[in-house]
């Protein structure tokens, strides 16, 4: 059955399940292992000591890597290789494995038992001090804060996220403490199974609607999501986002642990007088005892003075570590990859790159951007993600181009839908008001608007979940080794 059915139920695995022990697990074989999430799994086995081996559509370097650090990594997803895997061994998959992928197929046909990549995470998590990070926006980013955040107060985190922290170079590692981060995906369901110390919820917000279907059931996943923090355990909710502060109201209800954070005046800690420049922000954190300490971050954008507020109000509330010294740790975070990540210069003009996929990210990111232009124009490359989200969002999504001096739109990047009649990237340019705005279907012509409108002294975004990351490199190559200067 389709994972992505819309009633906010994953039909292909039970996230209410007991977890094995990771004691009791001898061998793991994970498919598509040299995908990012699952390579970082891989690697947290391989140093609890677990057998692993796995397989992928195509060797990488992510493949060699594995196999130096004693994974037995094959290439090719066949009914011969699931044949192959060891009798005693557990399966990991992530929801992007469909069910008719041969390997799969053979070994749920030999009844070994599947586990989703949360659920091992679950397993690696077990027992440890653990902080989970759910959220629309913000969590690989909070997630990352809190890495850097913990190691610079010496507490040296194991981690899994979905994305490479700057300085560390990795997604995933293998701390020598006793602390876990994990930035938990709310997209399938699957976020249940972690069963933190600690939880942020960083904003609940009307996305992946092709999985819940509905706004309530969405919602009540979250609630199911706070649920699962252990008993004398913390949720850490941000008070500026209804849907966080909603949940807040719930949890505490309960008679549960909360604390919250955000501009607002009842926030536990309250963030106020906020600057920035280029990569330089500041803000100062009131907390709710009384005294001001002053936050200083080296990543742009409002949204990061809220993300590590939440962060420093974990560190301390929920970990014991003194808010000036989690606040010092942040100061230490450069960044995450595909965050308002720069890519380069060229011709006089700079590029960034983002993950930006729903109306709040790609307001973030364009409202950043307009902070980083300095002197010159802001232009944003968008592809949308997702026929269903592109369909529900476009206006937001034509809301946050709007900021933009020039806003060129790509059509859909479909992921794992199928194409929708009527629904392509012309939902949101059609929408675009203010600025320069262009439909450009294939990146191809989204290069050549780009290299047709940009001018020196102009920065250049590229946004979206799909290929539109590509352009970048592309782009700066055009500018550089074309020689295609705009006068």
């Amino acid at each position: 059955m389709n994972a992505h059915a819309p009633d906010g139920t994953n039909h292909r695995f039970d996230f209410a399940a007991p977890l094995p022990a990771l004691a009791d697990i001898r061998a793991a074989h994970l498919v598509a292992i040299g995908g990012s999430g699952m390579s970082g799994v891989a690697r947290l086995l391989l140093d609890a000591g677990v057998t692993v081996s796995g397989s992928d559509r195509n060797d990488s370097p992510v493949l060699d890597e594995l196999r130096a650090a004693g994974a037995d990594v094959r290439v090719g997803q066949t009914a011969e290789g699931g044949a192959l895997v060891p009798d005693d061994a557990v399966v990991v998959v992530s929801s992007a494995i469909a069910e008719d992928n041969p390997e799969l197929a053979a070994v749920r046909a030999r009844g070994l038992q599947v586990l989703h990549r949360a659920q091992a995470l679950g397993v690696l998590m077990a027992g440890r001090a653990a902080l989970a990070v759910a959220g629309a926006n913000g969590k690989t980013t909070t997630s990352a804060m809190a890495v850097v955040a913990l190691r610079a107060a010496g507490a040296d985190p194991s981690f899994a996220m979905g994305a490479p922290i700057a300085g560390i170079g990795a997604n995933s590692g293998v701390g020598q403490g006793d602390s876990f981060v994990v930035e938990a995906d709310e997209s399938d369901g699957s976020f249940v199974v972690y069963r933190p110390q600690v939880a942020i919820v960083t904003s609940v917000r009307d996305d992946h609607l092709d999985f819940y279907g509905t706004s309530e059931r969405l919602q009540q996943a979250y609630a199911e999501f706070a649920d699962t923090i252990r008993d004398g355990g913390l949720l850490v909710a941000c008070a500026d986002d209804p849907g966080a502060a909603a949940l807040a109201v719930r949890h505490r209800e309960l008679g549960r642990r909360v604390v919250t954070y955000g501009r607002t005046a009842d926030a536990d800690l309250r963030l106020a007088d906020e600057s920035g420049s280029g990569f330089d922000w500041s803000a100062t954190l009131l907390p709710a005892s009384g005294g001001s300490v002053p936050l200083r971050l080296k990543v742009p954008g409002a949204h990061n003075l809220q993300n590590a507020t939440g962060v420093a109000l974990a560190m301390t509330e929920g970990f014991g570590i003194p808010l000036e010294q989690a606040v010092a740790g942040l100061g230490e975070f450069t960044g995450s990859a595909r965050r308002l990540e720069p890519r380069g210069e060229a011709g006089g003009v700079r590029v960034i790159d983002d993950y930006a996929h729903n109306p709040d990210k790609l307001d973030a990111a364009v409202r950043a951007g307009l902070g980083l232009r300095d002197g010159g124009r802001l232009i944003t490359v968008f592809q949308p993600h997702l026929y269903s989200r592109t369909q529900h969002a476009a206006t937001g999504l034509a809301a946050a181009l709007s900021l933009s001096d020039v806003a060129i739109v790509l059509d859909v990047y479909p992921a794992r839908e199928a194409p929708v009649p009527g629904v392509t990237g012309a939902l949101i340019a059609d929408r675009v008001t203010g600025a320069d705005v262009v439909y450009a279907p294939a990146l191809d012509e989204a290069l050549e608007a780009v290299l047709d409108r940009v001018r020196p002294g102009d920065l250049v975004i590229t946004a979206g979940a799909g290929d539109i990351t590509t352009l970048g490199p592309r782009l700066l190559t055009a500018l550089e080794l074309v020689g295609r200067r705009p006068e």
